[in-house]
């Protein structure tokens, strides 16, 4: 199947538009599914034909990943396969999708961990910036709480994507989808002082089109180190539990909501493809219901 396969991620490439790091995350999903397919069916060889695969040694497979797998990863990894399958009725090989009949496991539906709005203003303020690196890292993590996006969507913007003077930024999001965000002035005086500090010190030209955000050697900086990064202010700061770019995103959500957005909005400003995505982070009116119940309930 190992052709097939190749084929399958050009396809997402070229004609879906996904990024390198979702091609990978197929690849590596159905080659897994591949290699475990060989032992299942009893073969000497890894080269077993798609027509071979029926519902039953999907199941099989499934069998096998729940002894070390989350509920969420083989839903991912049982999607990639159906999403597969219907690749090769697209190209003929097979009739019927085989994964359409195997049922995704139940989830579970973990309320989304966030930062009180005193603990992300203790965050951001307590970002020294007496240094360069300084005001990035305080430009980043204000730019990060301010639009509610994706660490990927941080570290892959250009200077020409920022419009200071409507306050707005386009962003490339998953599956090279474009959306226009709001970003707050505190974000944008960030970036601004960051830029500016950076032209100073390192003769780096914001009138150069390229990304808006640089590690230490003047490229690009990755995900990775944005994380490193945050993690490293949280702990100056005095959070105590682990923190990453996303749950900055979780806290931009539920304050959202609990200031009174519509769920439609935030879905927009999120860059979420359903709704239902995006309706995890309602549990954040609870509190807030429950002190409007017991304050005007005449019989609570």
């Amino acid at each position: 199947m190992q052709p097939l396969i190749n084929r399958f991620v050009e396809f997402l490439t070229s004609e879906k538009g996904y990024s390198t790091h979702t091609c990978q995350a197929y690849r590596h999903d159905l080659e897994e599914f591949a290699e475990i397919c060989v032992g299942l069916l009893e073969k000497e060889s890894h080269d077993i034909q798609a027509t071979e695969i029926d519902a039953l040694i999907i199941r099989g497979y499934l069998g096998r990943l729940h002894q070390s797998n989350k509920k969420s990863s083989i839903a991912r990894k049982l999607s990639a396969i159906r999403s597969f399958f219907r690749f090769l009725i697209r190209l003929g090989t097979i009739l019927n999708n085989p994964a359409e009949s195997v049922r995704t496991p139940k989830q579970d539906k973990p309320i989304p961990v966030w930062l009180a709005v005193d603990d992300m203003f203790r965050l951001l303020d307590g970002v020294a910036v007496s240094t360069l690196l300084g005001s990035r890292d305080r430009a980043m993590l204000e730019t990060l709480y301010s639009t509610g996006i994706r660490v990927s969507e941080l570290t892959g913007m250009n200077l020409y994507e920022v419009d200071a003077a409507q306050g707005l930024i386009r962003i490339r999001g998953k599956g090279g989808k474009e959306r226009i965000t709001p970003i707050g002035n505190r974000a944008l005086k960030a970036i601004q002082t960051y830029r500016e500090r950076l032209e100073k010190e390192t003769g780096i030209s914001s009138q150069i089109n390229g990304p808006v955000f640089l590690n230490h050697r003047g490229a690009r900086i990755t995900p990775r180190s944005v994380e490193r990064i945050l993690n490293n202010w949280a702990k100056q700061t005095g959070i105590v539990f682990p923190i990453s770019p996303h749950k900055l995103r979780h806290s931009f959500a539920t304050h959202m909501l609990d200031a009174g957005a519509g769920l439609r909005e935030v879905q927009e400003l999120l860059g979420h493809q359903s709704l239902s995505t995006t309706q995890k982070y309602t549990h954040v009116s609870i509190d807030r219901l429950m002190e409007v119940y017991d304050k005007a309930h005449p019989r609570k």
